[in-house]
């Protein structure tokens, strides 16, 4: 347990960040996870919206700094890639 007050502070902050991170990350992962299951199911209009959704919280948790750049955009790219191919 940290002894001085600034030390205190900066751990409650820190539990703060990460529980507000751990649950983006979350609702993150749902939304690709939906995304691909419409996708392996063919649905295309609920996979179109699934990956727009998805699309839009990488990027939102990206800019945010709670994932990479680099890691939000491999995500995109696999999805969009797997929707156009639907398309075909």
């Amino acid at each position: 347990m940290p002894n001085k007050h600034a030390s205190i502070k900066h751990l409650r902050q820190t539990k703060v960040r990460a529980a507000k991170n751990l649950a983006v990350k979350n609702q993150v992962k749902k939304l690709v996870k939906t995304s691909r299951k419409h996708l392996l199911a063919k649905e295309k209009d609920k996979a179109t919206t699934s990956v727009r959704a998805a699309g839009k919280a990488l990027d939102k948790a990206a800019s945010n700094g709670v994932i990479r750049k680099n890691t939000a955009a491999r995500l995109k790219s696999r999805l969009m890639k797997q929707l156009h191919a639907l398309g075909k």
